[in-house]
Order: structure tokens, then C-alpha cells, then sequence
């Protein structure tokens, strides 16, 4: 999941012991900070 790399700095040992579900949760959390930063959201 390169979004949570680039957002969050985590390499792929942080990534490895999460399960599908979290690794989805988080991804949404990555967007919204990266849109939050770009002042992109569109809510």
C-alpha cells in the first residue's frame, strides 16, 4: 500500500501483520490527512 508509505513513512514490516479490514481503515485514514494537506477535500 504505497499511500500509507508516502502519508505515514510505514515500510512493508509495519503493513505485514495487518489484516485486509485494517489495512483498508488506515488507507482511508491516509487519504483524508493527504487531501487535509492538499486542501483537496470534498466533503
Amino acid at each position: 500500500m504505497a499511500d500509507l508509505a508516502i502519508v505515514f513513512g510505514w515500510g512493508p514490516d509495519v503493513m505485514d501483520g495487518m489484516d485486509l479490514s485494517e489495512l483498508a481503515r488506515w488507507r482511508e485514514k491516509a487519504r483524508v490527512r493527504h487531501e487535509a494537506a492538499q486542501g483537496n477535500s470534498h466533503d
